[in-house]
């Protein structure tokens, strides 16, 4: 069963984001809310609780995962990222775009595109998962929550709980979060729009 903690949006309780990161440093699969939908999470380098986010998603290893950060220097530290790309996250982040750029070595390989080798990274404009990947001081591994059988991601944390009781470790009731995804931009030749989602396409040109 599940724990269930009940997280205040704007103001996250110390206590609460404190027993949230601990958690999920000792293994737990974590759904958590974001600037842009539910998503499932986990430690960075845990394969376990990856291949659980997996069997739950029903993904195979051609789904690119994507590791939420704490901010752009945290960004820099896992993917290749020249001058001019900067420039664009920087005025993009925080917020509810995914960007696909090349990782690098501080990526466990299972995590990556097995052919490109490369990774989803973004830095999601939220105060709950910003206040929990900061006490951890790494990313979060993560996807959207959105189970094989729904056409849209869950909203609902007591929804959720519903139906993935024993299947995590850790729900967390932010709010609501809205079903519309991140928009999604590749980096890794110019710049391509993947995905028009929740962030606002014509601060790249689009």
């Amino acid at each position: 069963m599940a724990q269930f903690l009940t997280i205040h949006p704007d103001n996250p309780q110390e206590r609460l984001v404190h027993q949230a990161a601990e958690l999920i440093r000792g293994g737990a699969v974590a759904v958590v809310p974001t600037d842009s939908c539910y998503a499932l999470v986990c430690a960075l380098g845990n394969k376990k609780s990856m291949e659980r986010i997996q069997a739950i998603r029903r993904l195979d290893k051609h789904h690119h995962f994507t590791l939420l950060c704490h901010d752009l220097s945290e960004l820099g530290t896992y993917a290749r990222v020249d001058n001019a790309q900067f420039r664009l996250l920087k005025a993009a982040t925080p917020g509810s775009y995914t960007f696909i750029l090349t990782a690098t070595k501080e990526v466990p390989a299972r995590t990556m595109h097995p052919k490109r080798k490369t990774i989803g990274l973004r830095v999601p404009e939220h105060a709950i998962v910003s206040a929990i990947v900061a006490q951890l001081g790494e990313p979060l591994l993560s996807c959207t929550l959105m189970l094989p059988e729904d056409d849209e991601p869950l909203t609902d944390a007591y929804d959720i709980r519903e139906r993935l009781d024993h299947h995590v470790d850790l729900i967390i009731d932010g709010g609501w979060c809205g079903t519309e995804p991140t928009t999604v931009i590749d980096m890794t030749e110019g710049t391509q729009l993947l995905r028009a989602g929740k962030g606002d396409v014509s601060l790249f040109g689009f």
